[in-house]
């Protein structure tokens, strides 16, 4: 089969298939590669129940996520800090739906420990780890569910997570970062500080 998309994680590798199959390789002590195991793989394995159907894949820190063509959010892997959104902490070696979002993600991005998702109304919502406030929840409380990112509930585009910050585009052409900034990774013209909520990268 041919591969329509690739998502390369911290030590493993996952991909869509022209049949829209999800198939992922590499580290699994954390059940990210989606096959009901801990053994990790150097040759590809498919995500079980997601052999069709898959839309965009993540592969994230130690764990992944997906969308389905119908817009589900799917997760998998290590959720110490919730970063499969499903109210627990509990490792999943096979895919979870999101909560909150069974039929409204347009698109998703698997960071460090937590994960945010654009939804097709245009907001972005993040969970799992909070500690430099990259949830964007003008907090760094860890979240297992969901959260609106403050002031982002339409009009956004794309979403991208990182190791402890996140980015996103609006529609309108903005570019807006929030969380870690000691290497200036929030792109404000200074390399310190944590950013709870979003703002706006300058425009040079």
């Amino acid at each position: 089969s041919g591969v329509l998309a690739i998502s390369a994680g911290a030590r493993h590798t996952c991909a869509i298939l022209t049949g829209g199959g999800a198939t992922c390789w590499g580290d699994n002590d954390n059940g990210q590669l989606g096959d009901d195991s801990n053994d990790d793989r150097s040759t590809p394995v498919d995500v079980v129940g997601m052999t069709s159907d898959t839309a965009s894949i993540s592969a994230g820190g130690n764990h992944t996520c997906a969308v389905t063509t119908t817009n589900g959010a799917k997760c998998w892997g290590n959720n110490f800090f919730g970063a499969l959104g499903e109210g627990t902490t509990r490792q999943r070696a096979t895919p979870q739906g999101v909560s909150g979002l069974s039929s409204s993600a347009a698109s998703i991005s698997a960071g460090d420990g937590f994960t945010c998702a654009v939804t097709t109304a245009g907001a972005v919502e993040c969970w799992g780890a909070n500690g430099s406030g990259q949830l964007g929840t003008d907090s760094t409380d860890n979240e297992t569910f969901p959260e609106d990112v403050s002031g982002l509930t339409a009009g956004v585009s794309a979403v991208s997570a990182g190791d402890d910050h996140t980015c996103a585009f609006t529609t309108d052409g903005i570019g807006k970062c929030w969380g870690d900034n000691d290497n200036g990774q929030l792109g404000l013209g200074y390399d310190m500080g944590t950013l709870t909520t979003p703002q706006d990268v300058l425009d040079d």
